[in-house]
């Protein structure tokens, strides 16, 4: 998730109530099924439904949580609703002064969080968390719609911001949320359609532009598209992540793992090529991939519900700036990650989490662009169920590994 100290959720999480999610997918009495989330939703905001022909796969759209991706099916209304929604705090109407938690499996956001090149602490604050806010820009104020079809939604915004340094950026969003034909699907995934499978595939096209007059250089700080999917956890959820093998010497660390404590080894194992990560909403911890180790994909099973979710986005070769987004002035504030992914979990013994939920994200390159150009992140989340049988190919194919191995994988220590 968000690179929150461990302050942060000792002083939100009173305010929020926690979301139970069983292993059936269910929350607080509601099944929890993409017709009754977004009935849910759009009794409390705007909704975009964009659906293919037959009505079976469905992705919501929310223009004012910034033309945020709430949820999918790829059941028609009666199938699993695979986003993570924060019923309570949209039913409160309330607005929360340091973030609020909507929840979402596509929302929008820009890094760096911590640092001296950070928009989330003004000029001459402290890296704590009386000073840390969430841009408006990210949080509260909704994105305008510029157009919208049965399959696609694109939305605009312009704002400035001012980093911790005191550098202004100007600040023109273009995004688009499509819902991805099934043959093109198919087509990302590598491999061709498996029988008695369905699926849901949408990805998101986000672009920064500098509307100001004065290039972003990094000796003044820049800025990066963040990209961040909740999803409902399970016990049996294992999240996924291929890596580079190689020496550290020349590739880095194959994984940062301690942004909130060390995490368990019977949380996170990691292997040559290829790293696993509980997904269960039970243990509050975060892991990042370097853009030298990072394959530009990560993904996760869900084998009581038999869902493999797989993530995929554009990660430009040779390009290693990536903001960082440590709460500290920072000897290098361009070795950040590529990707990250984030287990919710109490933040204290007996304490509540934020979900609870799990995260996959993705980042773009720091944005170093003149006046008048852009840069553009593409993030593609597929979800998947079916047999295990026809899932598991689709699992070497995309992510590697077979079911079995991810099965096996946090119990291989």
């Amino acid at each position: 998730m968000l690179s929150l100290q461990p302050m942060i959720r000792n002083l939100i999480v009173t305010s929020i109530v926690v979301m139970s999610t069983a292993a059936t997918l269910t929350h607080r009495g509601y099944a929890a099924s993409f017709g009754d989330d977004t009935a849910f939703l759009k009794s409390h905001t705007e909704l975009i439904v964009l659906s293919d022909r037959r009505g079976e796969a469905k992705v919501a759209v929310a223009p004012a949580y910034q033309g945020r991706v709430m949820t999918s099916t790829a059941g028609s209304d009666s199938g699993l609703s695979f986003g993570w929604i924060n019923r309570e705090l949209i039913a409160s109407g309330k607005t929360q002064p340091h973030i609020n938690v909507l929840g979402g499996e596509d929302r929008f956001w820009l890094g760096p969080e911590g640092g001296q090149f950070s928009i989330f602490f003004a000029k001459g604050t402290k890296f704590e968390f009386a000073d840390w806010f969430t841009p408006a820009v990210i949080d509260t104020l909704p994105f305008k719609v510029a157009s919208k079809s049965s399959t696609q939604a694109r939305f605009t915004a312009e704002f400035a911001l001012t980093n911790y340094s005191g550098t202004r950026f100007d600040v023109a969003v273009n995004r688009e949320v499509r819902l991805l034909a099934t043959a093109a699907a198919w087509k990302q995934l590598g491999v061709k359609p498996a029988a008695g499978v369905s699926l849901v595939a949408f990805e998101t096209d986000n672009a920064i532009r500098n509307a100001g007059r004065s290039a972003w250089e990094k000796g003044s700080g820049l800025l990066s598209i963040w990209i961040l999917g909740m999803f409902n956890p399970s016990p049996s959820t294992t999240i996924v992540v291929p890596i580079k093998p190689g020496p550290e010497s020349e590739l880095g660390v194959k994984v940062t793992s301690d942004y909130f404590g060390s995490v368990p080894p019977d949380r996170l194992v990691v292997k040559n090529d290829v790293l696993y990560f509980s997904g269960d909403g039970k243990y509050r911890s975060k892991i990042g991939i370097n853009p030298k180790r990072s394959k530009a994909v990560l993904g996760s099973y869900d084998a009581d519900n038999k869902v493999l979710t797989i993530v995929k986005f554009n990660q430009p070769a040779g390009v290693t700036d990536y903001v960082n987004s440590l709460w500290k002035l920072q000897d290098n504030p361009f070795g950040g990650d590529a990707a990250n992914s984030y287990n919710d979990g109490p933040v204290a013994p007996g304490g509540k989490p934020l979900g609870p939920f799990y995260e996959l994200e993705s980042s773009s390159p720091a944005a170093a662009l003149a006046p008048g150009k852009s840069l553009s992140h593409i993030h593609c989340t597929i979800h998947l169920s079916g047999p295990e049988a026809a899932l598991d190919g689709i699992a070497q194919a995309a992510l590697g590994v077979s079911l079995a191995d991810i099965r096996a994988g946090l119990k291989s220590r």
